[in-house]
């Protein structure tokens, strides 16, 4: 009998396997290559600092991507409250005993790693709201009382983030939940109500805004009003991405990079370096394999059977959705510049840990996609 049952779960944990997508994760593991080359070439040709240690990352990262997509997708619904409010304890933790890094109190020390916890609610919280709204009712929804409880879910953490400070992670947040709001069906109109409230405010928060987040509106607006200071790293990226032109200018030959004149170059610009070296032609290839993995992702949720795997999917990848989105719009002048990274592309400890988890939990839920079954039986 104990033999039997030690098969079926093989037999159960190998349908696991080869239900998972793999060339969603074939397209995961060309970005991260495609991220080791570009750090490589930001190292001036050598593995340190930065190639040898994102490549690590990676692989760590890749097991974890393959653990979450094995597990059980019961187990994401009976946990993703007790998930949510551990990562809001973080935040919490953050407040009061943060490791202070580059002007902003964003990390908690566990010893041998710096974790934020502001990467991980993007994930706690995809995973709260799909729980809650898996339980609720359209009338509910469709009511403004049965948006109370998602929306403290929602501005309680985004207000801990924004304090870090952090601003753009607390726009992710919102927008994120906005998606998943429209997603489960409240009307539109309450989405017009809410943008017209915040439209109302702005006077307000313009003035609670720390003066170097006022600068980068500003800067936005007109770079040119401050180029050896605000305005440096975007000229710099704009400089950088024209000469690139139409097939770059080779590996290990961007002279705007290799000559120091981009800053954060193997972080936030890193989309501005490969541009210049691969040009227009590298960076649509780059473009597209990112607009494959979210366009695919945004199939998985179409295609699931399962309301909770669905809202997951869409929560998720919609993440992944701004994260690329905001970073190269940001490097081409398009938005302000914030702390966004291009993910996998970037070089980015906690970053690289909490986007390939994603995947692994919208890869798990792609594997149940055919189960419709009651998860909370």
């Amino acid at each position: 009998m104990l033999n039997f049952v030690e098969k079926n779960h093989r037999q159960s944990l190998k349908d696991r396997i080869f239900n998972l997508n793999f060339l969603y994760i074939l397209l995961i593991c060309a970005l991260a290559l495609i991220g080791t080359m570009t750090l490589y070439s930001a190292g001036n040709g050598s593995w340190n600092p930065w190639a040898w240690k994102h490549l690590s990352r990676f692989g760590l990262a890749f097991v974890i991507m393959l653990s979450l997509a094995l597990i059980n997708m019961r187990f994401y619904y009976k946990y993703a409250y007790l998930f949510y409010f551990a990562v809001l304890l973080m935040l919490i933790a953050v407040e009061l005993t943060g490791h202070i890094g580059m002007g902003a109190q964003r990390w908690v020390d566990i010893g041998f790693f710096k974790i934020q916890p502001s990467e991980l609610m993007k994930i706690g919280l995809v995973l709260c709201l799909a729980r809650y709204f898996d339980a609720t009712t359209m009338q509910g929804i469709k009511s403004f009382r049965g948006l109370i409880i998602p929306a403290i879910m929602v501005f309680v953490p985004v207000l801990l983030i924004v304090l870090q400070p952090d601003l753009g992670t607390g726009l992710m947040l919102i927008f994120t939940a906005g998606i998943m709001l429209f997603a489960v069906g409240v009307q539109w109109w309450k989405f017009a109500l809410g943008i017209a409230a915040i439209g109302g405010l702005l006077p307000i928060i313009w003035n609670f805004l720390h003066d170097y987040q006022k600068e980068r509106v500003l800067t936005f607006l007109n770079p040119e009003r401050d180029p050896l200071g605000a305005g440096y790293h975007i000229i710099q990226s704009k400089i950088a991405f024209g000469s690139g032109g139409i097939l770059g200018k080779g590996f290990l030959h961007g002279t705007q990079t290799h000559l120091n004149f981009l800053p954060e170059k193997h972080t936030d610009f890193i989309f501005t370096m490969f541009s210049e070296e691969f040009g227009m032609f590298g960076s649509v290839i780059l473009l597209m394999l990112n607009l494959f993995i979210i366009i695919m992702g945004y199939v998985f949720a179409f295609y699931s059977k399962n309301y909770f795997a669905k809202l997951v999917i869409i929560g998720l990848n919609t993440n992944y959705f701004l994260y690329v989105f905001i970073n190269t719009a940001m490097v081409m002048g398009l938005l302000p510049v914030v702390g966004i990274p291009l993910p996998l592309i970037s070089y980015g400890g906690t970053v690289m840990i909490s986007v390939m988890a994603s995947f692994g939990v919208i890869l798990c839920m792609y594997a149940n996609r055919n189960n419709n079954a009651e998860l909370d039986d």
